[in-house]
């Protein structure tokens, strides 16, 4: 996992970095989630985890909202 970044008001932002198997591995173990949606995630929100925790939490809602077929 990438190391801690300050931003401007002292908070620490997590950053995913893809680049390293083993990072996105323990963030798919994470979210719960499968190492895909994680990469497809960063892709889509970029690299902060609290961006791509909401971004999945919006897509499993978005297929639990969707009727059956």
């Amino acid at each position: 996992m990438s190391g801690n970044h300050a931003v401007p008001n002292g908070d620490k932002v997590e950053r995913i970095d893809v680049s390293w198997d083993y990072a996105v591995c323990a963030w798919a173990r994470h979210f719960n989630t499968s190492e895909h949606q994680v990469k497809e995630a960063v892709a889509a929100v970029g690299d902060r985890a609290d961006r791509v925790r909401e971004h999945l939490q919006a897509r499993q809602q978005a297929r639990s909202e969707r009727p059956s077929a």
